[in-house]
């Protein structure tokens, strides 16, 4: 019985399992340490409005705190830029890397590498609806008497 096959979708699903369960662990552990290193300051005689200075509390679970809309704004034209420069070079690359093989060197594997270039329009529209995203936030933001160049 051939078992050499089975190991790969194994540790494929093993990977992602054991990623989220050391985030959790990770998590878990940042906040024993946030309540022993505020139990330390209560026993040392520190005020409570001194510790909350000092360990920079983050909103709890159920708020969240206020985002910058202008980093918002740069976010999404900067993801928008990136993701269409790689889909336009993964299309260039493989169209002239297949239309070097179909002229040189095989014609059946010119012909499939040009057929991959189509992998390029993935990156170039999720690109394009960042693009969207970012004229949609503008046109918010203008409604709010901040106007972006």
């Amino acid at each position: 019985m051939d078992n050499e096959g089975v190991l790969i979708p194994i540790v494929a699903l093993a990977i992602p399992i054991v990623a989220i369960v050391g985030g959790i662990v990770s998590q878990v552990h940042a906040n024993r340490l946030k309540a022993d290193t505020r139990m330390a300051l209560i026993a040392r005689g520190v005020p409570l409005a001194e510790i909350d200075a000092f360990l920079k509390t983050q909103p709890e679970d159920g708020e969240r705190a206020v985002k910058d809309p202008m980093r918002s704004l740069g976010n999404a034209r900067r993801a928008a830029t990136v993701l269409i420069a790689v889909g336009v070079g993964l299309m260039a690359f493989f169209l002239i890397f297949g239309s070097v093989m179909l002229a040189k060197v095989n014609p059946t594997a010119g012909w499939a590498l040009i057929a991959c270039s189509a992998a390029g329009l993935i990156p170039l529209a999720i690109g394009i609806g960042f693009v969207f995203d970012y004229n949609m936030q503008k046109r918010e933001l203008s409604r709010f008497g901040l106007e972006v160049q």
